[in-house]
C-alpha cells in the first residue's frame, strides 16, 4: 500500500484574465528560463502563472509600463529591450541574471516584430538592418519574413520549443519558412473568441501556456496541438 499523499501532476494550461483584460500576452514575456510579468499584474497573477509556466516569474516594466510583451522580445538566453527602456528597469532586470541588449532603432515594440524560440527566430521586415546583429545576440539562425503578409509577425505567432501557433491566414509559404527556422512544427488558430493576433491572448512556454479567458474549448484544443502538447 502506497504511503503518504500521491504527488499532483502539474497542470500545463490555465485560462486567465488579467482585471478582466483577455489580452493577457501583452503583460507579459516568456521563455523556458523565465517569465517577465507586467508590474501592475504581478502581486496579483505572479503565483498562477509561475504554477503554469514552471519558471520564476519577476516583475518587470518598460518605459514605465505593464506592456513588456509588446516591448520585449529575445529567447532564453537573452532579453531584448528597445531604447526607451528606463535606466532603472533596464538595472532591475539585470538584477534578475538576466542578459539584457538594448537595441537602439526607430521601432520600439520589440516584441510585436520577433518570434523566436531557443532554436531560431523570424523577424520582421522592418528589422532586417539588424539581422547580422540579432544572429550574433540571440546565438540562432534568423530570417527575415512576415505572417499573413503583416510585418508584425511577434503578434501573428507564439513559439516555444515545442511548438509553433501561427495567424489563420498564414500563408503556406510563410508557414514552411517558420517551420524551418524554428526548427518546430507550426499550426494556425485563433485565441479569445476568433482574435487572429494570437500572441495577444497568450504567455506560453514549453511547459505551460496560459489563455485568454475568452479563449473557446476549440481554439484552447488547436493551441494544445500547436504548441506541443498533444
Amino acid at each position: 500500500m502506497e504511503c503518504g499523499k500521491r504527488k499532483m501532476k502539474r497542470k500545463h494550461l490555465e485560462k486567465l484574465s488579467f482585471f478582466g483584460d483577455p489580452n493577457i500576452g501583452l503583460y507579459a514575456f516568456c521563455t523556458d528560463s523565465y517569465c517577465l510579468l507586467g508590474k501592475s499584474v504581478y502581486a496579483s497573477y505572479k503565483k498562477e502563472v509561475e504554477e503554469v509556466l514552471g519558471v520564476p516569474v519577476y516583475e518587470a516594466s518598460v518605459a514605465n509600463t505593464s506592456f513588456v510583451g509588446i516591448f520585449l522580445a529575445g529567447n532564453s538566453s537573452i532579453v531584448l529591450a528597445p531604447s526607451i527602456i528606463g535606466k532603472d528597469e533596464l538595472k532591475r532586470l539585470k538584477a534578475f541574471g538576466l542578459e539584457v541588449e538594448t537595441l537602439d532603432c526607430k521601432y520600439n515594440a520589440l516584441g510585436n516584430l520577433v518570434l523566436a524560440n531557443d532554436n531560431g527566430a523570424l523577424i520582421s521586415p522592418l528589422l532586417k538592418g539588424l539581422k547580422d546583429k540579432l544572429e550574433s545576440l540571440l546565438g540562432i539562425d534568423i530570417a527575415v519574413g512576415t505572417v499573413a503578409n503583416l510585418n508584425v509577425v511577434g503578434s501573428c505567432g507564439v513559439a516555444t520549443n515545442k511548438g509553433c501557433l501561427l495567424h489563420r491566414d498564414v500563408l503556406e509559404e510563410e508557414l514552411i519558412i517558420v517551420q524551418k527556422v524554428l526548427k518546430v512544427e507550426a499550426d494556425i488558430g485563433t485565441v479569445n473568441f476568433g482574435s487572429p493576433f494570437v500572441r495577444s491572448g497568450i504567455i506560453a512556454n514549453s511547459k505551460g501556456f496560459l489563455v485568454g479567458e475568452q479563449t473557446t474549448g476549440p481554439e484552447i484544443v488547436r493551441c494544445d496541438e500547436a504548441l506541443g502538447f498533444i
